[in-house]
């Protein structure tokens, strides 16, 4: 799997990107909030990735942040919505806003995304309820959530093993910053344990 990007970026066509790795050109898809994000060309570039294989191609789709990342990888679980379609909604809406949409229940600003209708905004509710990251909302409360790199990949492992997101975070308190993200997984599941 590629997890993360870094490189010149070369090429910025929406919602296509290239990005130049050690002579190697990545086309990764963005949603429209990480294109805005992104630096003039000929600028160094980082960004989370998921490849998604299907029969007929590799797609690479890029991420400015790790919570937008986890925010795809929990809406193309929901049945109906398709990486293309995922990516529609993380343009229309940052994965903040989609966070507070869905623990609010807000059919219409869900169905106001490309390609959802207000059954698909009903099932995203009822599937990713307590399953999003985000940046600044936890418990309710404003807060800054920045973790370390290390913890950001932690976290997302768990979220894809089936954790909601506060007991994923809970369980990587405590976890030393710098450790290796095999190892944090490791002690992350040993806290849910307990």
């Amino acid at each position: 799997m590629i997890s993360r990007l870094t490189g010149k970026l070369v090429e910025k066509i929406p919602p296509q990107i290239v990005i130049d790795v050690g002579g190697v050109g990545y086309e990764v898809d963005v949603s429209m909030q990480t294109f805005y994000s992104l630096p003039a060309l000929n600028e160094s570039v980082q960004l989370y990735t998921q490849l998604v294989v299907r029969e007929d191609a590799h797609l690479l789709f890029g991420f400015a942040t790790a919570a937008e990342r986890a925010t795809f990888r929990q809406l193309v679980k929901v049945s109906g919505i398709g990486a293309k379609t995922a990516l529609g909604i993380l343009s229309a809406m940052n994965a903040d806003e989609l966070a507070q949409a869905v623990a609010e229940e807000d059919i219409k600003r869900l169905s106001s995304a490309p390609g959802i209708g207000k059954k698909t905004a009903e099932r995203m509710v009822l599937e990713l309820r307590g399953k999003l990251v985000s940046e600044t909302v936890s418990d309710g409360l404003f807060a800054p959530a920045l973790l370390a790199d290390e913890t950001d990949d932690i976290v997302s492992t768990l979220l894809a093993l089936g954790y909601n997101e506060r007991e994923a975070r809970a369980a990587v308190k405590g976890i030393a910053k710098g450790t290796e993200v095999g190892e944090g997984v490791r002690l992350a599941l040993k806290n849910l344990l307990k």
